[in-house]
């Protein structure tokens, strides 16, 4: 052989580790060996005990029953009849040993270590990860440029146009009233049925789009109306009050209704007042709502209106009063007191022209009354929805709450007599009214005498809290600077058709709705007022009283009440005061007189020979009482009684 050509040949043995990483500067890192126990986890994972062929199973069951026929001939029946539970208790506790054991190694980690089978990782190259991630990245920048694509231009498009959106306006409309879809038509209801009302008129009002109408003439077609406030319901062209939903009213609840409530005498108005219902509160166009909601409001306020008329009206006809009440078209007249009528009158207007003035002032609106009329008629709806107990679908009617607690609350015949009472709408309505005019009375009769007699004071004091037809008003009857010594107080409950006076002792007195019969009883205690205050005046000056009266039985008839009369004596016996008080309409009458004690024109006589009969005093003289000084009556008084004693001193 030739060897002088031949060539090395390196061999090299093949890498039995696997490359893990290869670093920039070309060094190969390799992956450590697995142990002998990695490599006995490997190879075991890699069996499927699944495969076992069918073949092998039914030879071990073959072999398994003949080894069981042949333990059964070998066996031998015991003659102890236990034998078989001990048996079968043996088996049982060698089972549990057999876990006892198995748990013990499974938990000690001392005998052997349960280790899960690793599962081959399939190789991914680090290019693959970063391209789906990019890939993933750029899907979800795409979708959300183009969500802020598209609200850029939904904001640019409601930026650019007038016409407000009507889906937005739609779901503002379903927010404050009540609306169903009717095959094509968006149909919605204003009336008070959902609250228990029973009136029949219809209350529906249909809902379109804007650009449907807009060409349409609004002189041909009630589809024209829209909610502006200035013009009552008719289409307004104006691009700030543009809205996309248009609503159809019907044309009897188009334009305003409000009542006129008037108190006449003699064809003369005493008291006038407006009952707007809607109108006063805020603004609720201005709010973020449509020009829409002022249409419907309008015509809520007229259903309701019509609806408060109706029942008014079928009650005025329906009361059997003492004067019947007169219902007129669109006017009830029903008498308060003689000669003083209410008239309740509802005024409906479809056209409104924004040149004339509108009719509704709120100088004249009542606010106290168009509380009673929403609160009496949410108490007629409350009760036609709320019946008591057992329902009438499913029994009779029972009788009230207040029937029912009247044996456990121990309530008298008059009590249980008042529970089954009632007062309609319209007798609540004149009842009120009657008590306003009894408190108006009341108010002008005090305020004038308190404007007329100016000595002694008469301060009235009105409770702020009070019923709709019972009012009260304490009475304080003082002079000035003595205040401290005695002061008259009287409280009065003021009702529908009669005055309740409570008076300090106690005394309870009712009078009539005459106001002449209240000007007599304050004048009558003004009168007392002034007795009452001399006597502990008197008492302070160390003057004694020897006598006084209320009602003097002396004297010319007095035009109003009863003379009161005091007569009082000095310290020291030697001079007299006698005061006279009478009343009269717009004053009070006082006159005084004085006596002096020895008397000089005392001369013995035969029938009267003895000295000291010239102490019982002199003829009395009258003293010119508006020339005394001072502000009062008592002022006055006690200036005398100060002077008398003086000259006595001297």
């Amino acid at each position: 052989m030739n060897f002088t050509n031949s060539v090395s040949v390196s061999v090299e043995t093949t890498c039995e580790s696997q490359i893990q990483e290869i670093q920039y500067d070309g060094t190969e890192i390799y992956q450590p060996p697995p142990t002998l126990s990695e490599t006995l986890a490997k190879c075991a994972a890699k069996i499927d005990f699944s495969k076992t062929s069918l073949d092998d199973l039914k030879k071990e069951e073959k072999i398994t029953a003949e080894e069981c026929d042949k333990d059964t001939a070998l066996f031998q029946p015991s003659l102890w009849p236990w034998d078989s539970v001990r048996n079968k208790l043996n088996d049982a506790l060698t089972e549990i040993c057999v876990l006892a054991d198995v748990l013990s190694i499974a938990k000690d980690k001392r005998y052997l270590v349960l280790d899960p089978v690793p599962e081959e990782q399939e190789e991914t190259k680090a290019i693959v990860q970063v391209y789906s991630r990019k890939k993933a990245l750029g899907q979800a920048a795409q979708i959300l440029l183009s969500g802020a694509e598209r609200l850029r231009n939904s904001h640019t498009e409601q930026r650019n146009r007038n016409v407000a959106d009507f889906h937005i306006e739609l779901l503002r409309l379903r927010q404050n009233w009540r609306l169903k879809k009717v095959g094509n038509s968006i149909i919605g209801d204003l009336s008070y049925r959902t609250a228990g009302s029973k009136f029949g008129m219809s209350g529906t009002f249909e809902v379109t789009k804007a650009e449907e109408i807009v060409d349409e003439e609004p002189s041909t077609s009630l589809s024209a109306l829209t909610g502006s406030g200035n013009n009552n319901g008719l289409l307004n062209p104006s691009p700030k009050n543009s809205s996309a939903l248009r609503v159809i009213v019907p044309a009897e609840l188009q334009g305003v209704a409000y009542f006129k409530v008037i108190t006449q005498k003699d064809q003369e108005d005493l008291c006038t007042a407006t009952v707007n219902l809607i109108g006063h509160g805020p603004n609720i166009t201005q709010q973020g709502y449509g020009v829409w909601q002022k249409t419907i409001e309008d015509a809520q306020n007229v259903l309701f209106c019509k609806e408060l008329f109706s029942q008014l009206a079928r009650e005025a006809i329906q009361l059997q009063a003492p004067i019947p009440h007169v219902v007129v078209s669109n006017q009830i007249r029903a008498t308060l007191l003689p000669g003083i009528q209410l008239i309740i009158s509802l005024c409906h207007s479809t056209t409104i022209d924004n040149s004339q003035p509108t009719p509704i002032n709120d100088h004249d609106h009542d606010h106290v009354l168009e509380h009673s009329l929403h609160q009496l008629l949410r108490e007629v709806h409350h009760k036609n929805s709320h019946h008591p107990f057992p329902h009438p679908a499913s029994g009779p009617l029972g009788p009230s709450k207040k029937r029912m607690l009247a044996g456990p609350l121990a309530a008298d015949r008059q009590t249980v007599l008042d529970m089954t009472k009632t007062q309609t709408i319209l007798e609540q309505i004149i009842a009120q009214a009657q008590h306003i005019f009894m408190r108006k009375r009341t108010q002008y009769v005090l305020d004038t005498l308190a404007r007329d007699v100016k000595d002694p004071q008469i301060v009235s004091h009105w409770n702020g809290m009070s019923k709709p037809t019972m009012s009260c008003v304490k009475i304080n009857i003082v002079t000035h600077g003595y205040d401290t010594i005695y002061r008259t107080s009287l409280m009065i409950h003021v009702h529908e058709r009669s005055l309740k006076v409570i008076c300090r002792d106690g005394r309870v007195m009712y009078l009539s709705y005459e106001p002449q019969e209240l000007r007599d009883l304050i004048l009558c205690q003004i009168n007392s007022h002034q007795i009452s205050c001399l006597i502990n005046l008197a008492r302070c000056m160390a003057w004694p009283v020897i006598s006084n009266s209320n009602h003097l039985g002396i004297g010319k008839v007095e035009p109003l009440g009863n003379a009161s009369s005091c007569l009082l004596a000095s310290p020291n016996s030697d001079r007299m005061i006698a005061v006279q008080i009478r009343c009269t309409q717009s004053q009070m009458d006082i006159k005084v007189y004085i006596a002096r004690s020895p008397r000089h024109d005392f001369f013995p006589s035969p029938l009267v020979p003895e000295k000291f009969w010239e102490n019982l005093g002199g003829h009395f003289k009258e003293v010119r009482f508006d020339k005394i000084e001072g502000k009062s009556f008592l002022n006055k008084i006690e200036f005398l009684m100060a002077s008398l004693n003086s000259n006595n001193a001297s």
